[in-house]
């Protein structure tokens, strides 16, 4: 390896007096080294001498090189870029589906942890929100290339999207398990076991008359955590009211709970931003809390902290989970054709005061 030129050469003081944008062969010279020996370190190539690779990485620091994405990733034919694909259904109720997935804590929290997965790999998240009517444009989008692997948050039953994303051959992983059976990997939480939790938790409270505020049931997690509620009780016909996973649907839906059945006194609602709501219902209509009703929601999101009091609720570690997305895709890109795999996450009980 050649002697690295002193601190003040000439190469270095050109780039930090601002001149000329530096060159791969200028980083080459301040680091002693071949041009395809920076190549293959830009280009993270294995066999590049951990010693030689830190070299050449302070050059490019001292350098202020920048490396040609465009070209880069000709040679590669990666983006560095991998999707994070929202796809809502279609409803004539909702207000805006952009709405819900720019103020649910949920879609917040999975942004964070799959960002947090995918920075120190120097890839970028791109989020796509959708519903099925602009499909195609994100079918089409993917399969130009603009990105390596596909994240996709698919929450109605008649969703499209995961086959089609499949049928594209691009990686991809989806944040459920999926309706039908297609060839994709997936992460989850045990929908129905924190149902149960929520169940158990509130009988042991000693409350017998218990209801739910389910969500969507078009939605396999709205389904799974009543059925996993009514599975949990010894006792049939459990008064269920079908919200629509917002605040103000949890408001609504309780509401006409309680003008159905004023003797409830246990409650599991399906997510905590319907619970936030249903609290303010339930106490608008003078129920104290927990003593009249005792309230579970799920999810252990930021807006079981917002509740007064402050709520009992099923934590799923969503972070967590966006992070094992993540790292299942990047497996799945660095070894394209692997056999898809399968992450379930087991929920726990977080006691607040709501109970």
């Amino acid at each position: 390896m050649r002697a690295r030129p002193p601190a003040g050469s000439r190469t270095e003081l050109m780039n930090k007096r601002g001149g000329p944008h530096p060159t791969m062969d200028q980083v080459a010279e301040a680091a002693g080294v071949s041009r395809a020996t920076v190549s293959r370190v830009i280009n993270g190539a294995p066999s590049v001498d951990a010693k030689i690779r830190e070299v050449v990485q302070r050059a490019i620091a001292a350098t202020g090189y920048v490396p040609n994405v465009a070209a880069r990733s000709l040679v590669t034919r990666r983006s560095n870029s991998v999707a994070l694909v929202i796809s809502e259904p279609d409803r004539p109720d909702n207000h805006s589906f952009l709405n819900r997935i720019f103020t649910d804590p949920y879609f917040g929290r999975i942004t964070a942890g799959a960002t947090g997965a995918l920075r120190p790999h120097d890839i970028h998240l791109v989020v796509i929100p959708t519903d099925s009517s602009d499909h195609h444009q994100v079918v089409r989008y993917l399969r130009q290339g603009h990105v390596d692997g596909v994240l996709l948050i698919s929450s109605h039953e008649q969703d499209t999207l995961p086959r089609q994303v499949v049928e594209l051959g691009i990686p991809a992983v989806v944040s459920a398990r999926p309706t039908s059976p297609i060839p994709v990997s997936f992460v989850d939480v045990d929908q129905r076991l924190g149902a149960r939790l929520a169940a158990e938790h509130l009988l042991e409270r000693g409350r017998r008359r218990l209801a739910t505020i389910s969500g969507p049931l078009d939605i396999p997690s709205g389904l799974e955590r009543l059925d996993g509620f009514r599975a949990a009780l010894a006792f049939a016909d459990v008064p269920s009211i079908e919200g629509d996973f917002t605040r103000a649907g949890g408001e609504a839906a309780a509401r006409r709970l309680l003008a159905e059945h004023p003797d409830v006194d246990g409650l599991f609602v399906a997510n905590d931003l319907m619970a936030e709501g249903a609290l303010r219902a339930m106490q608008d209509l003078g129920r104290r809390i927990p003593e009249d009703v005792a309230v579970v929601g799920f999810d252990d999101s930021s807006a079981a902290l917002d509740c007064r009091p402050l709520l009992t609720t099923i934590r799923q570690p969503v972070e967590e989970m966006a992070a094992e997305m993540a790292e299942v895709l990047l497996a799945h890109i660095a070894a394209p054709g692997r056999l898809p795999r399968s992450v379930t996450f087991q929920p726990a009980l977080v006691i607040r005061d709501s109970t």
